[in-house]
């Protein structure tokens, strides 16, 4: 029974393969249980990090081997066609390939979490996953193009082949390389950084993550948006977190009945109100407060003041907006809202109405 012959092989042979199969598992379980329980925790005992990023590094592409060497063997044990011989050595001198440019890829992004990503300046600390990102790609681009090399392939006609269809490539693809300069623009030109609050073309949120093909924004609604590199390059792009203080602008409308003393009273009023509020500047440079304008149905005030950057902005203009009414209030001086005055004629055949200033009764 074992002479037994299935495709070329005997019985004998085939479990003789399958045995060589499971024994690179039962070496991979072995690797595992003995770096789990042995090896990682001797590795984080050390103070250096290096032994930790080579350990990170290895184990998953020695697993890998392991199991390519067992399978590789099982396989040139069996008796088949020489050009399946060809096409099976092909294919595993780009897997090992592969399985080396694995380490460096596990090795280069580890290394850079650790030196970019953890030892650099707050602003290259939050663009490490843009960088990680290109340099992974760069390291399965040469490691891709060794192994197709490894097994023959002419990469110089591959290139030329490729460059014959690269203008439509181009063409489509124009966008997505658009993006990836946009993403460079925003590592060299730095208008902002993960984290900091934007305001890009109207639409204000906290950047959460810069890829290589879009900008994600986190809004106010809780919702997230992802802009394309290259739009958020061309737009006009406010940095909320990055200004000193924020100014507010409020304009205010007293009745017509108010008086050139009442005026005066008002914007000193004003004047002395960032003083008596929490997280406003104090700076009188920063209070502006101005009689602006004769409006058809107010005199109209424009005051200027600041909140100071650690102040939370909707509560400090919150406080501010309660203390002019309150004050407004003491001082008697009301505010006013759009009339009309309606005169008739006293045949009452013919009546108009014309807007004016009156009291805010």
């Amino acid at each position: 029974m074992m002479e037994y012959e299935i495709l070329g092989n005997s019985v004998q042979t085939w479990i003789i393969s399958l045995l060589f199969v499971l024994g690179a598992f039962v070496v991979v379980k072995l690797i595992s249980f003995l770096s789990r329980k042995f090896l990682e925790p001797l590795v984080r005992r050390t103070r250096t990090g290096v032994d930790d990023i080579v350990y990170y590094s290895l184990e998953p592409p020695l697993k890998f081997a392991v199991m390519l060497l067992g399978i590789w063997i099982a396989i040139h044990r069996l008796v088949y066609p020489d050009d399946l011989v060809k096409y099976v050595d092909n294919a595993y001198r780009i897997l090992i390939v592969l399985d080396v440019t694995w380490v460096l890829a596990r090795l280069s992004g580890a290394l850079l979490q650790r030196y970019w990503g953890q030892k650099s300046d707050g602003h290259f600390q939050k663009m490490t996953p843009v960088v990680k990102r290109t340099v992974l790609v760069l390291v399965w681009i040469i490691g891709t193009v060794t192994a197709l090399s490894n097994v023959g392939v002419d990469i110089n006609a591959l290139w030329g082949t490729l460059g014959i269809g690269g203008i439509a490539f181009a063409l489509a693809a124009q966008d997505t390389v658009k993006n990836i300069f946009g993403a460079i623009t925003i590592f060299t030109d730095k208008p902002f950084g993960i984290g900091d609050t934007i305001n890009v073309n109207g639409m204000e949120g906290t950047v959460v993550d810069v890829g290589m093909r879009s900008t994600r924004i986190l809004g106010y609604d809780r919702r997230i948006t992802s802009y394309p590199n290259y739009k958020i390059t061309d737009a006009s792009i406010v940095n909320i977190s990055s200004e000193p203080m924020r100014r507010v602008t409020v304009k205010l409308g007293l009745t017509y009945d108010t008086t050139a003393r009442k005026m005066a009273e008002a914007l000193d009023i004003l004047r002395s109100l960032p003083a008596k509020v929490e997280n406003v500047s104090r700076n009188p440079s920063d209070i502006t407060a101005y009689f602006s304008e004769y409006a058809d149905s107010s005199l109209n005030i424009t005051f200027y003041y600041y909140i100071e950057k650690q102040g939370d902005i909707l509560k400090a203009m919150s406080d501010m907006n309660m203390a002019i009414l309150e004050s407004f209030g003491e001082a008697g001086l009301e505010f006013a809202f759009p009339t009309r005055t309606l005169f008739v004629q006293q045949d009452g055949s013919e009546c108009r109405t014309d807007g004016g200033p009156t009291a805010g009764r």
